[in-house]
């Protein structure tokens, strides 16, 4: 086991310290503050996206530093332009009786990787500014003077418009103890985790909300009916884009296969070129390490770098290398996810057996991520796309610029979640949206009434109410009743009896004094006590004699029992 990191431990705690008194301060800025802070970071990201494309590619290795320039630049004006007008402060919506308040989150920690590092950190500060959080970022260790350099200049140029000291932090000790402590510490809100399926793991475990993203392995279906050349030219555009570090790029190509032997001369006029089998084998000893995992020094390579590597031969400008695939799985290194510009190649014989083999595909290392299909028939792109377990079916375009929102209507987004299917919290293009809680302000519109049986409801004057009467007040209404009652003579019948019949003994209520046998004596038991009754017999020191039939109130026999008055005859 080795030891911790003490010193990137204690800069992360520092960071997010720092950065939580930013958060303070700018979840109170309105939103013409909020914009004109990112319009200011965006237009400079933008200004230096060549220079920090070159920075990426030089310090990594992996890449074209052009293709890195207009990620950078597609991270700071797209995804700027498109989410400018987003209402981020505030009362965000109102439909009827319900209002919807924006609130932040608090600390983003943002995982940047390696592969798309300047792209990324600029799309993540962007999204996390936009919704009033502040950001620390983790650096990957061998790009972390080109993410770092991309955070001073969209620090600089935010401070400049009115943005917290803090607010924007890149550590500069990227380690995975430092990494660890920045996702666990307790004033982190969320965490933005773009990166190798260890790390993304890492985050969901840490106890905090985090978005994660998977691996790609994008298989790509030309279905019959597809525009061939323009099939083959999309999917070499896509794969060899920045040489193929982005994962929605494409990885296998699975073809009907009548149109199977005109897709090839496409992909042969568009720069590719088909190994042989002992080719293919030579270069996919490269592909994989000794654990059958993918080899991270072929990854952002040239087609040219990797069949060197592979010591084998290809005519010069080849751009991509393709090899015929017979099957899915660690038996077959072609199938994984391979982040450069080499395709595996699968004939298969019409939608149905197209379908089953790109879902193996994604099932073997590319679940929820994105697939991609060209055809003219539309109904069969829906079919595809529902049969598909991925987020993004990217139809008739580069599922690399597609999947992005570059030439599709998808959200542009640099953190493309995969759902259930790769145990991702979202399957969406990750934007501000996923860094908001949302309010909602909910008013009555169907008034609650519960009847309760045997209930009945005293008229009561409107806006008064009646006050609540207490036990004695009760106890002394029910006492005065009771003894009306049972005192006062009967009322006239109003059909008297017969002369010949003796009238019923009227029933005769005796004082408590003279029922009262002071002294003991035995006495006759009277028909109702009440609590003056109780209080006489006290005061004459007497017996109240009382059997079964007699009525007492409760708050003489309360206080008859206390002072044990009652006698039962």
């Amino acid at each position: 086991m080795t030891e911790k990191d003490p010193v990137s431990q204690q800069e992360a705690r520092e960071a997010v310290e720092g950065a939580h008194l930013a958060f303070l301060e700018l979840s109170r800025f309105d939103q013409d503050r909020i914009d004109s802070i990112c319009d200011a970071m965006a237009e400079a990201a933008a200004r230096e996206s060549l220079r920090l494309g070159q920075l990426a590619h030089d310090e990594t290795g992996f890449g074209i530093a052009e293709d890195k320039r207009e990620k950078n630049r597609f991270a700071a004006e797209d995804v700027w332009n498109y989410f400018r007008d987003l209402k981020t402060v505030g009362v965000v919506k109102e439909e009827g009786d319900v209002v919807e308040i924006a609130a932040p989150r608090g600390v983003v920690a943002a995982i940047i990787p390696s592969t798309n590092p300047t792209s990324t950190a600029i799309f993540k500060i962007i999204i996390a500014i936009k919704s009033r959080n502040s950001i620390v970022l983790s650096p990957h260790p061998s790009a972390a003077r080109c993410i770092a350099e991309t955070a001073r200049v969209m620090k600089e140029a935010g401070s400049r418009a009115g943005l917290p000291e803090n607010a924007v932090k890149c550590l500069e000790n990227g380690t995975i103890d430092g990494t660890e402590t920045l996702m666990k510490h307790k004033q982190t809100a969320v965490i933005l985790a773009t990166g190798g399926i260890g790390l993304v793991r890492a985050a969901y475990s840490s106890g905090k909300p985090a978005f994660g993203v998977g691996p790609g392995n994008v298989p790509v279906y030309v279905e019959s009916s597809a525009d061939l050349a323009k099939a083959a030219s999309d999917i070499l555009t896509g794969t060899c884009f920045d040489n193929g570090t982005i994962c929605a790029s494409e990885q296998s190509v699975v073809v009907d296969s009548a149109v199977a032997p005109q897709l090839r001369k496409e992909f042969e006029a568009g720069g590719a070129y088909f190994l042989s089998n002992a080719e293919a084998d030579k270069v996919a000893s490269v592909l994989l390490t000794e654990k059958r995992t993918l080899n991270a020094g072929i990854v952002g390579k040239s087609a040219a770098y990797i069949a060197e590597l592979a010591g084998i031969s290809i005519p010069g400008g080849t751009r991509c290398l393709i090899a015929d695939c017979a099957g899915v799985g660690r038996d077959y290194p072609w199938s994984i996810e391979k982040l450069s510009p080499t395709l595996a190649f699968f004939e298969v014989e019409g939608v149905t057996e197209a379908a089953s083999r790109c879902d193996e595909i994604l099932r073997f290392g590319g679940m929820g991520h994105t697939a991609g299909m060209h055809t003219s028939d539309r109904a069969k792109a829906v079919r595809y796309g529902e049969q598909m377990p991925a987020a993004r079916i990217v139809i008739n375009s580069p599922t690399t610029h597609g999947a992005i929102g570059f030439s599709t209507d998808l959200p542009p987004s640099m953190t493309l979640g995969c759902g259930s299917w790769g145990g991702n919290v979202t399957s969406d293009n990750v934007s501000p949206h996923h860094l908001m809680d949302i309010k909602r302000v909910a008013f009555e519109t169907r008034p609650v009434s519960l009847s309760r049986p045997g209930a009945v409801k005293a008229p009561q004057a409107a806006g008064k109410s009646r006050p609540k009467p207490d036990r004695a007040e009760i106890t002394s209404i029910v006492d005065q009743f009771l003894k009306s009652k049972l005192s006062s003579p009967p009322e006239q019948s109003p059909n008297p009896a017969p002369l010949e019949q003796e009238p019923p003994k009227q029933a005769v209520v005796h004082s408590v004094a003279e029922k009262a046998a002071p002294g003991g004596s035995r006495g006759t038991p009277v028909d109702f006590v009440s609590e003056d009754d109780v209080k006489d017999a006290l005061a004459k020191g007497a017996k109240i004699y009382v059997n079964g039939r007699t009525i007492i109130t409760p708050s003489a026999r309360d206080l008859g029992e206390q002072h044990e008055i009652f006698s039962r005859v």
